[in-house]
């Protein structure tokens, strides 16, 4: 359907030929835009109402007092399936210190948070397809539960800024959702028009990142720069052009279905996408606000390298 829409734009109604750089480049927008914008709507709708009573509150009281373990794989879990961005995880990282939880265990929901949701799942399927969407979950979720515990071998709880541990949060009531079908309905159009609302342009600039790359890059010159083998500085420089190149989850998907069509191999192109959703600059200095510079440093570092491992592992295994 999407495809078709495409093709009826740009080859009929613009009269652009296949095969040319531009007209490649705009069917390519126009396919991916159409796509995902309905599958984020579609998700994040149907998402909302079978989530009306999940907040970022009741997220840390369920991992607040488990077992260093439990509340470990909790808070990788609710990272995955929990819409928020890597911004919009900091101020939940600051509650999740306040509520007591051990910051090796808020290091691992912070980095599972904006890296893996549901609603970049089912559009990763629907557009790279499941093995590409199970690698990037596994090695999301393997990365969050190591990270966390590397982070905790340095104790970075002497480097969390003094005001965090001054608040009191005081047991404010939890406001009661209305969980009729008409008060989840009016609950999940307001997720969507929140969330795409949020999201829309990020996800654009990465179509259109996508598009040019896929029309107008030579894929000789991929394969020669990127694809080859024995490139072995393909992948950290990878995870380096994706700190400043800020999006989401679903924004860096087309990025990648453009790489892997061009012959970029996988574990490069899994690199590039974790490092863009979780270790971008925004979120760097969002969290500069809450921990000082030597636990930022640490907690960059362990992602450069978790995520330049992951790469290298999976490049090796496509061989």
């Amino acid at each position: 359907m999407f495809e078709k829409l495409a093709d009826l734009l740009v080859w009929q109604w613009l009269g652009l030929a296949p095969g040319t750089h531009l007209g490649e480049a705009l069917h390519f927008f126009v396919q991916d835009t159409t796509k995902i914008f309905f599958l984020l709507v579609a998700v994040i709708y149907v998402m909302g109402l079978l989530r009306a009573l999940l907040s970022p509150e009741r997220v840390r009281d369920y991992v607040r007092g488990k077992p260093r373990w439990l509340a470990r794989l909790s808070a990788v879990v609710l990272g995955a399936v929990t819409p928020f961005c890597s911004c919009s995880s900091v101020p939940l990282f600051i509650g999740f210190v306040e509520a007591g939880i051990p910051l090796g265990v808020t290091f691992s929901f912070l980095i599972a948070s904006p890296m893996i949701n549901e609603v970049a799942v089912v559009v990763l399927l629907g557009v790279l397809g499941w093995k590409l969407t199970v690698l990037y979950v596994l090695a999301g979720l393997t990365v969050a539960w190591f990270g966390g515990i590397v982070m905790q071998w340095f104790r970075p709880e002497r480097w969390v800024e003094d005001y965090v541990w001054k608040i009191h949060m005081g047991e404010t009531p939890q406001m009661q959702m209305d969980t009729s079908l008409a008060g989840r309905h009016r609950f999940a159009l307001h997720e969507v028009r929140e969330i795409v609302g949020r999201i829309w342009k990020w996800v654009l600039i990465g179509i259109a990142v996508g598009a040019l790359f896929h029309g107008f890059v030579p894929q000789e010159w991929v394969v020669r720069n990127l694809g080859g083998e024995g490139h072995w500085w393909s992948v950290p420089l990878a995870v380096v052009i994706g700190v400043p190149l800020y999006s989401n989850a679903t924004g860096v998907i087309p990025i990648a279905e453009a790489m892997l069509n061009k012959g970029v191999p996988i574990g490069t192109t899994l690199a590039l996408m974790m490092s863009i959703a979780a270790l971008s600059l925004p979120e760097m200095l969002i969290l500069r606000k809450v921990i000082r510079w030597p636990a930022l440093a640490i907690y960059a570092s362990v992602l450069a390298v978790a995520f330049t491992l992951v790469g290298w592992g999976f490049n090796l295994l496509a061989h």
